[in-house]
């Protein structure tokens, strides 16, 4: 018998096979067996990711719940911070409740959008932990919606769709690598008359997730990340390998860390190279650079160093010296390249004090560096 969520069901085998074909294919730039086979993975991570916070969808009923994790990465995670997210409706008002959990910086930002699995249109709003008051042991209460307060609240537009919950710290251990603080982070509607599903599942409202689902992977895979050579970048992205641009805030695109300025780079190393970067820290609350590949995942964390902040790096005069290479080059604050020739170099400074010096680069034989 043919349902309506069997139908659905079958429209996203077909979404996902056509997002392999071409995600994982010529018309994105990948050849090698090694890069089919990244790009694939990143499509199931964008896949298990939905599945995890946009599946079961209910904003009258809203949790927060993690958008990354180490062994599940999309869209530019990052070592030293954990995000979450939570569905929202704009007729709602929210209570927040969480904990700071040690972090550096902490913020919410609204995310504008349809609500049928789409990648968000923009970022509408943003409150960091400036805007609220936190508690000695780090609690903290604000408000999403409703009526205007002078601190702790969060105005949700008429086109708001989800809210997004960053993290981050600062310090030689990462938190985001398991086990993790609790942030004990909750959300409860109320007030407001919020659209919810019915709570038993019916044929309908399966369907209508299972569609959101092919929504979700196709707008995060091939309608976001762009094929190489297309499209005009950000104003933070540098097209030039191993060569940066001066670090910006990166505006108001969707999933935008307000309070950020970015600088991204690809890197392009033969197998004796080393990239060498000379960063001059600014006054901010969190500075940190990470290594994406492609498809903008970290590498992995948990069994390597691709990443470092300013607690981590050996830092002389204001100024830490990082070193991406295949190998150890037996210097302080080396990043990893996992073998991979060819990979992207990810900047982020939170809440940034004064001007911002360019990053230096320069590629030089790793044997240059003993």
């Amino acid at each position: 018998m043919t349902t309506e969520s069997r139908a659905a069901f079958d429209e996203l085998l077909a979404t996902l096979a056509s997002v392999a074909d071409r995600f994982a294919g010529a018309e994105w730039g990948i050849g090698s067996p090694d890069d089919t086979a990244e790009a694939l993975r990143v499509i199931l991570h964008q896949l298990a990711t939905g599945l995890e916070t946009q599946f079961e969808d209910d904003p009258a009923h809203p949790v927060f719940r993690e958008i990354v994790t180490p062994w599940r990465k999309v869209l530019g995670d990052n070592p030293d911070a954990r995000y979450h997210d939570a569905t929202v409706h704009p007729a709602g008002t929210y209570r927040v409740r969480g904990n700071t959990g040690g972090a550096v910086y902490v913020s919410f930002t609204v995310e504008e959008g349809p609500r049928d699995g789409r990648m968000p249109s923009r970022t509408a709003g943003v409150l960091n932990d400036s805007d609220f008051d936190v508690a000695a042991d780090g609690s903290f209460e604000l408000m999403l919606g409703g009526t205007a307060r002078d601190r702790g609240w969060l105005a949700l537009t008429p086109d708001t769709s989800r809210v997004t919950v960053r993290h981050y710290w600062e310090q030689v251990d990462p938190p985001a690598t398991p086990p993790a603080p609790s942030l004990g982070l909750s959300i409860e509607l109320v007030d407001g008359e919020v659209p919810s599903p019915p709570v038993a599942p019916s044929d309908e409202s399966v369907a209508a997730s299972i569609r959101r689902m092919a929504t979700f992977v196709q707008s995060r895979t091939v309608e976001s990340v762009q094929p190489p050579g297309s499209g005009d970048p950000p104003a933070f992205v540098s097209r030039v390998p191993n060569e940066f641009v001066p670090p910006v805030p990166p505006g108001d695109h969707a999933l935008a860390a307000a309070d950020a300025a970015y600088s991204m780079a690809p890197y392009f190393l033969g197998p004796d190279d080393a990239l060498v970067m000379r960063v001059r820290w600014p006054q901010c609350r969190y500075g940190g650079v990470a290594l994406w590949n492609r498809q903008l995942q970290t590498f992995d964390y948990l069994r390597g160093r691709v990443g470092l902040n300013r607690a981590q790096a050996v830092t002389d005069g204001g100024v830490s010296t990082v070193v991406i290479a295949h190998r150890d080059p037996g210097v302080p604050n080396w990043l990893t390249t996992e073998g991979r020739a060819l990979g992207l170099v990810f900047w982020r400074f939170m809440l940034v004090e004064g001007p911002i010096e360019p990053i230096s680069a320069e590629v030089v034989p790793i044997n240059s560096l003993r």
